[in-house]
């Protein structure tokens, strides 16, 4: 077995593909509506939803940092709650702090840009297709709490300066990530870059179909609910993760049977 071939075995992170932005969409939106569920319906309240959310992901992370491959299960829930821990923090400096939606758009944006730059400096690369070391993969993670927290920020600050409304909302964004993808198919547009920036536009995109969903006819929302928009979306995440850990046990079976004929 070629050393090559070791490292994409052993890379922590799935394959970009359309399973994966599926349920990255799926995830941003259990994030939406997680936050408001907990922070509503349970009344935890911003700090109370932030401390119990922060110490789910800090468990979640460490399971992920501990593992020595990609495991869909480890990895999808550490996405999750950093979509809902992202979203947390936006809202807290917003409703907390009084902190201006531009601020905090501005604010993330440059947060992300340091992350991607010292991760650049250090690594050489912010190829998501050789997340190997620990030092790689705490890059990262850090860089994807920053595009939740981002598109958190920017994706409130459209909805709310344009009044567009949830739905319009998502078929906009839905049409910059069509364009982004055009430009990277069609137009050569560097593929990290292209990836980067539409991991950051489906956490909006995610959040105003979730907040389509659960709020009221009154808001321009079909009123579900953030319970039922939450335990929708949270079945959908593991009806795929359940499927995509069965398939990759049948490609690790298939490839172990190859290697005892090749021997």
């Amino acid at each position: 077995m070629n050393v090559k071939h070791l490292k994409q075995m052993l890379n922590k992170v799935p394959e970009v593909t359309l399973f994966f932005w599926l349920i990255k969409i799926l995830c941003t939106t259990v994030g939406e509506t997680a936050a408001d569920f907990l922070n509503s319906n349970l009344h935890l309240g911003l700090t109370g939803t932030s401390l119990v959310m922060g110490a789910l992901l800090i468990v979640a992370l460490v399971f992920q940092f501990k593992a020595k491959k990609y495991i869909p299960s480890i990895y999808w829930l550490a996405v999750v709650l950093l979509s809902v821990v992202g979203t947390l923090i936006t809202d807290n400096l917003t409703d907390n702090f009084g902190v201006s939606l531009v601020t905090t758009t501005i604010i993330f944006s440059v947060a992300l840009a340091i992350s991607f730059t010292v991760w650049y400096m250090s690594e050489k690369t912010l190829s998501i297709h050789s997340i190997i070391t620990t030092k790689r993969e705490a890059f990262y993670w850090l860089a994807i709490l920053f595009t939740f927290a981002l598109g958190t920020a920017s994706g409130d600050l459209i909805a709310e300066h344009f009044h567009l409304g949830y739905l319009i909302s998502a078929f906009l964004f839905i049409g910059i990530i069509a364009a982004v993808t055009v430009a990277y198919q069609w137009f050569k547009l560097n593929e990290i870059l292209a990836f980067w920036i539409v991991y950051i536009l489906t956490r909006p995109l995610g959040a105003s179909i979730g907040d389509y969903l659960s709020q009221a006819h009154a808001d321009g929302g079909l009123s579900l609910g953030t319970t039922t928009t939450s335990v929708i979306f949270l079945v959908a995440i593991l009806g795929l993760v359940i499927y995509l850990s069965v398939m990759k046990s049948r490609a690790a079976m298939a490839t172990d049977s190859i290697l005892e004929q090749a021997e």
